[in-house]
């Protein structure tokens, strides 16, 4: 199978001019050691069993003649062999002009503890399971990025994307395997794989703490019917005490096991204070580094969807949330959410590293576009208006907050990109990429 270019690669080409080796992270299965080995010239995987364990013995006693190899070198899995690392650094330290040498990738299943972090010698990449536009979803006519500097380059793409693809793509999944495989059930079978091995075999060896599979399959299958959403913890841990007799401590250790796991993300709030008398809601917004496998906890079917296109709703944002991450790190850009008591509220929140941001709401159906509008509109009225205030006392003025440079609505099933009346960008998701 042909290498399919990531979207994460403009960042690594961009890391390895600055650092000797760069260490790819991420959830099993997204595509690491591929991505790196294209860079490669010489790939040493510790998995290989014919030369396993002549790696092995090289890498425990003379670790230096590993990297001795005609560079740039891919160590894979090298977790297996853990003096690569210092070995790596000290190299780095001699020879700092020698840029790009080394990459690193490794199960996240495996947890090794390092003697040195490797700060400013070892970079490190969290590379994410594929976006729309990688796996053919999105057309990648409308750049997010490029829509700061040209909002009118977005009018009249068109998206072939239905709803059906996109129950499908929620289902199958970001996972660069599912691209070689040509039956479109058996598509599905990897991200249920993959949720069987989290609960049986990667909860315990991620810190070789050994964990009840049942506790896992209840804690992911709660975040899964919580999907894209701030609920709080005690609701996640009530969801599990209803079925298992479990402290909190424990449930906790297994959350911080699933987000080591790189399988559960966080989305900071964005929190300026434009409302000084309403209380800005700080939690952070839940999803899965894929929301394939929430759906495999639960035993959802594309079919599935068609009679709950609710649920659904919240499956899109995660989809959506996940390929905004993944545009951000390409840019040196941010993603955060919006709520507040008052029910005023931003799905997302894409701040550039220059300080433009753009307020976006994540909406399913092209009918939800007109209050998705209206509520943008009325949040960037009240910076406006806060902005304004801020500015009556000359002597003392108060903080002004940026107003946003764009505002967006991401819509699962518009045929078409346009501009609305009042300056709202309303994009389909099957045109979108970084």
């Amino acid at each position: 199978m042909d290498y399919i270019k990531r979207i994460a690669d403009k960042e690594i080409d961009k890391r390895i001019k600055a650092f000797n080796a760069i260490n790819i992270v991420g959830p099993k299965g997204c595509g690491k050691t591929r991505t790196a080995s294209e860079r490669c010239n010489t790939i040493i995987e510790f998995q290989d069993e014919e030369r396993r364990d002549g790696y092995l013995s090289i890498a425990q006693t003379s670790p230096q003649f590993l990297l001795e190899n005609e560079k740039p070198i891919l160590f894979d899995e090298w977790q297996d062999a853990p003096k690569l690392w210092g070995t790596i650094r000290k190299e780095c330290d001699d020879y700092p002009e020698d840029v790009g040498q080394y990459y690193l990738t490794g199960s996240t299943s495996k947890k090794v503890e390092t003697p040195h972090t490797g700060t400013g010698r070892i970079t490190q990449l969290e590379l994410l399971p594929m976006t729309l536009y990688e796996t053919g979803e999105s057309n990648g006519m409308v750049s997010i990025t490029e829509l700061f500097d040209n909002p009118n380059k977005c009018i009249g793409c068109k998206s072939d994307t239905t709803l059906e693809d996109l129950f499908f793509a929620a289902c199958r999944g970001g996972w660069p395997r599912t691209l070689a495989i040509r039956d479109q059930d058996a598509k599905l079978e990897i991200a249920r794989d993959y949720y069987r091995q989290i609960c049986n075999k990667d909860i315990s060896a991620v810190d070789n703490v050994k964990r009840n599979p049942e506790y896992a399959r209840l804690l992911i299958n709660s975040y899964a019917r919580n999907m894209a959403t701030t609920v709080k913890k005690k609701t996640i841990y009530a969801d599990v005490k209803a079925n298992q007799n479990v402290s909190d401590v424990t449930i906790s250790s297994y959350i911080e096991a699933l987000e080591r796991l790189f399988i559960l993300k966080n989305i900071d709030a964005w929190t300026p204070q434009i409302r000084s008398k309403t209380a800005i809601r700080s939690a952070r917004k839940h999803i899965f580094v894929d929301p394939s496998i929430g759906l495999a906890g639960l035993g959802i079917s594309p079919e599935y969807f068609k009679k709950d296109i609710d649920y659904f709703g919240h499956v899109f944002e995660n989809m959506v949330l996940r390929d905004l991450l993944v545009f951000a790190e390409a840019h040196n850009a941010k993603v955060m959410h919006y709520t507040d008591d008052n029910g005023l509220e931003a799905d997302a929140v894409y701040q550039l590293g220059d300080g433009r941001y753009a307020l976006i709401e994540i909406k399913v159906g092209v009918n939800s576009v007109p209050s998705a509008e209206k509520n943008l509109i009325k949040f960037s009225e009240l910076i406006n208006k806060h902005n304004k205030k801020a500015k009556e006392n000359t002597k003392h003025p108060g903080v002004e907050y940026r107003e946003p440079d764009l505002l967006i609505v991401i819509c699962a099933n518009a045929p078409m990109s346009y501009i609305t009346e009042n300056g709202v960008i309303v994009l389909p998701v099957g045109c979108i990429r970084d």
